[in-house]
């Protein structure tokens, strides 16, 4: 009796049921795997793309302050004038068809645009901020300054100096 219960007898009827639910198991765990893989990967894909929008963004706002810099300078400097691209009033421009024809990835539009408005030449007020006298519209077209350049960026502003 005690050879009986050292060496048990194996089962006739067991046919390897484990190891076809294992290697089931196991196949399901990889596909999962893959999957997590790719979710991951589109992740990547999708946060690096927003970092070059969000830079292309940025550097298009910096263009459009260098170019607001050099409106104040020129007009309260030596000179006292500014001339911008277009100093006539006209409807015909429009900032995003301006940008998808622009040449490079690098672009700034400035536009008179108090010539258009009623009243322009009054002053409302003694504030200087009021001062409808010089009003202009700055178009700057930028990309991410990526050597493959990925994303670009269109802003369109008003300023008045």
């Amino acid at each position: 009796m005690s050879s009986n219960r050292l060496h048990p007898t194996p089962p006739q009827r067991q046919r390897g049921a484990a190891l076809y639910i294992a290697l089931i198991m196991l196949i399901l765990l990889a596909l999962l795997g893959l999957v997590g893989m790719q979710v991951t990967g589109m992740q990547e894909r999708m946060s690096a793309n927003y970092g070059r929008v969000n830079t292309a963004f940025q550097n298009a706002e910096a263009l459009a302050r260098q170019r607001e810099t050099a409106i104040r300078s020129a007009l309260y400097g030596a000179g006292g004038t500014f001339q911008a691209d277009e100093e006539l009033c006209s409807t015909a421009y429009d900032p995003s068809t301006w940008a998808n024809a622009a040449a490079s990835d690098s672009a700034t539009h400035t536009r008179r645009i108090d010539k258009c408005l009623s009243a322009s030449s009054l002053v409302v007020g003694g504030k200087k901020n009021e001062d409808t006298g010089n009003i202009y519209q700055i178009s700057a077209l930028r990309g991410d300054l990526d050597a493959n350049a990925g994303a670009s960026a269109a802003i369109d502003t008003i300023f008045i100096p």
